[in-house]
């Protein structure tokens, strides 16, 4: 794997890639636009952080480009949804520098709240002012934070330390999770009307682009402190401007924003006040949080070459960790599964349904239908198709996809079953593990019982004395050999299914004399690269 690094990222990250020899690992700070344009298409990763724009342009010319890794928290410099479009996994480090930012939100607050700044650049100026300078305490303040996330929930944690009452709004949390923090939930109105001090700690997106306005301001107590330690734009900062102007709000922090470095009259004005306590976007500008988001990427890439699940990538489906090890198995058993019925349909296909028995279902099983999806369709689309882009590739195409649950699993602990629909037809047939290995237990309404091996031979026919003996024989004829063999049917002399393992792919021809030799109403040479 050939991965470019645009950004400057600690040496502790990159000397995971440095020492594996599957990786040829380029550093090229400084790139202009052009530049990394010019070259991307050699890469398959890139590394960055908020200094690359990750956008359409550079997704068009990285060609070969499988995997976009920010050591960071933020992806708004990355076009998620583009990289998904083209089955670009897209991570990042959510919790490298969680800590990091939760610090220095509390920093940022009790410099404002003290007039740290301002006093500071009085004394080394000569002065020594003091009632001046005379700031509030956190102690009894009532204290909201918008977003009790990984950041958030840790700012919530530190501010009952300073003794204040905390509330908090997030409509994505559980009454569990606040309850845990020791935190009140509220609407976002009420937040704004009985806070003190008021912290947002949110992604940006259009739900929180300009969340904390004009009309957020006005609901708000004279004298409010507010800070954005989060992203530039949650917080608007003309009508920030406004009210620090105006003394609505008495102080403020602000580590992130719209525009960075600032460059616009507006945020230059807004810069210069003087009770804004401002730093140019250090959240997670630690020394420890640098080195954390740096191996917390580079293992993604490994866990990516390794084919190991992702735990940090954004768009993908993701697994408890509680039930991950438990449901790693089932990535290959719908792999076969999909690859196997795939095959079985002629023409097009118009429907897919997964369907989960028994103690599975009662897991979150759609990372499960997603990879299985992906498998179908990597041998139908006209692109690359993975778990990132299946759905999408899915939905271009026409396919109806189901899920389908059920915790009865009959004579199974754990049943998946795959049916496929189209042409006015249906083809099913249902797997499970055994001892973790993947064994396919249904065919149609066949009770069947065989493991999947790379080259697989299937024929329905007219069940009668001698078949078998006809398929061995020609086979054999043309030097084939038979590894196994399951035969199902429902009754004597009525219609019989067999399926053969074999060493060898069976070709055409051979299919046809087979099919003459047999009267087969069904054939199909079967390819399980997955097996």
């Amino acid at each position: 794997m050939k991965i470019i690094v645009t950004d400057e990222v600690t040496g502790e990250g990159l000397a995971l890639l440095q020492a594996d020899s599957r990786i040829r690992l380029d550093v090229r700070l400084g790139l202009s636009k052009e530049a990394l344009l010019a070259c991307i298409g050699e890469y398959d990763a890139i590394i960055t952080r908020s200094g690359t724009t990750v956008d359409k342009a550079l997704l068009d010319a990285a060609t070969n480009l499988k995997i976009v890794a920010r050591a960071g928290v933020g992806i708004d410099n990355v076009d998620v949804d583009g990289a998904s479009a083209k089955g670009v996994i897209v991570v990042n480090a959510p919790l490298g520098n969680t800590n990091s930012a939760a610090e220095h939100t509390l920093a940022l607050l009790l410099a404002a709240c003290r007039h740290v700044p301002a006093a500071n650049a009085s004394l080394k100026a000569g002065d020594w002012k003091r009632a001046k300078f005379t700031g509030v305490e956190l102690k009894g303040k009532i204290a909201g934070v918008i977003g009790l996330g990984k950041v958030g929930g840790r700012v919530a944690t530190r501010l009952k330390a300073f003794e204040c009452e905390v509330l908090g709004c997030d409509p994505y949390i559980g009454a569990k999770r606040a309850q845990d923090l020791g935190v009140r939930l509220v609407d976002l109105d009420e937040l704004c009307r009985v806070c003190d001090i008021l912290t947002v700690h949110t992604p940006l997106n259009d739900e929180t682009r300009g969340m904390i306005g004009a009309g957020q301001l006005a609901l708000m107590k004279d004298g409010v402190t507010l800070l954005n330690v989060a992203r530039g734009g949650i917080l608007d900062e003309a009508s920030l401007l406004a009210a620090l102007q105006s003394g609505k709000v008495a102080r403020a922090a602000v580590d992130v924003w719209s525009e960075e470095p600032p460059a616009s009259e507006l945020l230059k004005q807004l810069i210069a006040q003087e009770r804004l306590v401002v730093t140019p976007h250090l959240g997670a500008n630690t020394q420890e949080a640098q080195v954390n988001v740096a191996i917390d990427v580079s293992r993604e890439i490994l866990n990516y070459l390794d084919h190991a699940p992702l735990e940090n990538a954004v768009n993908m489906p993701r697994f408890d960790p509680a039930v991950l090890d438990q449901m790693r198995p089932y990535f290959k058993l719908m792999a076969v599964l999909s690859e196997f019925g795939l095959q079985l349909v002629k023409g097009r296909l118009d429907r897919v349904t997964f369907g989960f028995s028994g103690a599975i279902a009662h897991q979150d099983c759609s990372p499960l239908t997603v990879s299985g999806l992906a498998a179908l369709l990597a041998r139908v689309a006209d692109q690359p198709v993975n778990m990132v882009n299946a759905s999408l590739v899915a939905d271009r195409m026409g396919l109806v996809v189901e899920e389908r649950k059920s915790t009865q699993g009959g004579a199974f602990s754990n049943l998946v079953t795959l049916t496929l629909e189209g042409g006015g037809r249906s083809r099913v047939l249902s797997g499970t593990l055994f001892e973790g290995t993947p064994r396919i237990v249904g065919l149609r309404d066949y009770a069947m019982d065989f493991m999947p091996e790379p080259h697989m031979l299937l024929l329905s026919y007219t069940d009668r004395p001698g078949m078998i003996g006809r398929i061995g024989t020609v086979l054999g004829s043309h030097d084939i050999n038979i590894a196994c063999m399951n035969l199902g049917r429902r009754e004597k002399k009525g219609e019989a299914i067999v399926i053969l393992s074999v060493d060898t792919p069976v070709p055409p021809p051979v299919l046809d004399e087979l099919q003459k030799a047999t009267e087969a109403t069904f054939i199909q040479a079967l390819y399980l690269p997955s097996a």
